[in-house]
C-alpha cells in the first residue's frame, strides 16, 4: 500500500511506515555494527527486488552467502531506504519501528521507494543502470532533550497529537544546520509551528547506519 505524505511525512496505520528526507552523505552512528559482507548483501537484495520487480533477469541472487547469514539479518529494525538516480534524490520510504526482519523490511522499503513515493512517479526500467541505494538502519527510538541533540548523530522524531516528522541524522548535516535549526525544520516536517518543540511537541531521537553503494565498491 503506498504511503500517503501531506506535509513530506505521514505515518500509515501502525504509525511505522512513511517518507522522509534523507541526503547522500554524512550522518549516523560513527561505530559499523555491520560489515562489508552484510552491507553489501543488504544492497544487493535491495537492488533485486526494484529490478526483478520491473522485469530485469539479470538482477544478483539475493539469498544471503554464509559470510552475510549472521542474526543481524534477522534482527527486526527499523529501516529507510533512499534511491538516487544520476546523484539525485529518486525517493525514500522507512519503516520508523522495528516490525519485520532487517532483510524483509530492506526489501519492502527499497521497493516503496521506487514506486511508492508519492513525490516521484514510479521508477522505471530504463533508469535502473544509473540508480544508486543508500540504507539507513535505524536504533530504537529514544525520548531525548533538546539540549542532549548531537548533530550528525542523531535523527529525531517530532509528534505533536496526529502530527509526525522525521528527518534523518544525515540532513543536518548536509545541509549545515545547527541544532536549532534541525529541530525547527524536523516541526515543520510534522506540519507543525518551527517552535512546536517547546510547545509539547515529544522528542525521540535514534541512530542510524548510513551505508550506500558507494561504500561497497
Amino acid at each position: 500500500m503506498p504511503p500517503s505524505v501531506p506535509n513530506g511525512f505521514d505515518p500509515l496505520k501502525n504509525g511505522q511506515e512513511g517518507v522522509a528526507s534523507a541526503e547522500k552523505t554524512g550522518g549516523g552512528d560513527l561505530h559499523s555494527e555491520f560489515n562489508g559482507e552484510e552491507r553489501r548483501f543488504l544492497l544487493r537484495a535491495a537492488h533485486a527486488v526494484i529490478g526483478s520487480a520491473l522485469g530485469e533477469k539479470s538482477v544478483p541472487d539475493a539469498d544471503p552467502d554464509p559470510t552475510a547469514s549472521s542474526f543481524r539479518l534477522s534482527e527486526k529494525r527499523g529501516v529507510f531506504t533512499t534511491i538516487y538516480w544520476k546523484g539525485n534524490l529518486r525517493g525514500c520510504v522507512g519503516h520508523i519501528l522495528p516490525s519485520a526482519p532487517l532483510l524483509q523490511t530492506v526489501m519492502e522499503t527499497a521497493q516503496a521507494a521506487a514506486f511508492h513515493d508519492p513525490r516521484f512517479l514510479p521508477l522505471t526500467r530504463e533508469e535502473l543502470p544509473n540508480i544508486t541505494i543508500s540504507l539507513s538502519i535505524l536504533s530504537a527510538l529514544e525520548p531525548i532533550q533538546p539540549e542532549q541533540i548531537e548533530i550528525g548523530r542523531h535523527g529525531l522524531l517530532i509528534s505533536l497529537g496526529t502530527n509526525r516528522g522525521l528527518l534523518l541524522p544525515q540532513v543536518p548535516v548536509e545541509h549545515g544546520w545547527d541544532r536549532l535549526t534541525f529541530l525547527e525544520q524536523t516541526c515543520r516536517k510534522a506540519g507543525l509551528p518551527g517552535d512546536a518543540w517547546r510547545k509539547g511537541a515529544t522528542l525521540h531521537a535514534f541512530t542510524a547506519e548510513v551505508f550506500g553503494d558507494e561504500d561497497v565498491e
